[in-house]
């Protein structure tokens, strides 16, 4: 897909093929992660070296905004990562991507908690990326996540209410499905309207996904 002839195809391709870069060098334990805000930079940073690689005519160009700020039913969002690529006919195409990062242990060597937070946001970021689309404020919406906890991946059980947001290795989201569930003390009621799949690679100590609405 980098290679494609078609510019906005390699666009698109750098942002799953940085993912894979970024993963293994994660999993390497050359880029260290503490939270989601050095994920983005460092996702960013390796999204940025391929811009000239991909760029094929002096009349192609592509930005990378961080923390994009848009309105979303009258509601003020920032978009962790907002590519817009544009054409030599002038015609553009943005992808929105949003990141989580999930660590077992915060930084103090506590267990970080709030386990189900994070998969509740999981789930939210992919409602935020179907309306970023369907507003038109992007072409495409891509939710990249990382956790080093096992239990996102390959939980013993799923009792607690949390897995009505399940992100575990395997599940699928078929379109249609609403989610109500409360988490951390919250109402929340959003639907889903694209399908999703959880297919996680690992690399060391981390599990990475990379979901797309079809």
């Amino acid at each position: 897909m980098v290679l494609s002839e078609n510019f906005f195809e390699r666009l698109r391709g750098i942002v799953s093929y940085s993912w894979k870069i970024f993963s293994q060098k994660v999993g390497s334990g050359l880029i260290k992660i503490n939270k989601e805000a050095s994920m983005q930079l460092k996702y960013a940073y390796i999204l940025q070296q391929f811009i000239p690689l991909i760029i094929f005519n002096e009349r192609q160009k592509i930005e990378i905004e961080l923390e994009s700020t848009c309105f979303v039913n009258g509601k003020t969002k920032e978009i962790d990562i907002l590519i817009k690529g544009t054409d030599l006919d002038l015609s553009t195409y943005t992808i929105a991507i949003e990141l989580k990062c999930y660590k077992e242990f915060a930084s103090s060597g506590r267990p970080r908690g709030a386990h189900d937070i994070f998969m509740k946001d999981v789930y939210y970021d992919l409602f935020l990326l179907e309306q970023y689309c369907s507003q038109n404020i992007a072409d495409i919406g891509i939710s990249l996540v990382m956790s080093n906890y096992r239990t996102s991946v390959y939980p013993l059980n799923k009792n607690a209410k949390c897995w009505a947001y399940d992100i575990s290795d395997g599940t699928r989201i078929n379109s249609g499905a609403n989610f109500s569930t409360p988490v951390g003390g919250y109402g929340i009621d959003f639907t889903l309207n694209k399908d999703y799949f959880f297919n996680w690679d690992s690399y060391g100590d981390y599990w990475f996904t990379e979901l797309i609405g079809t």
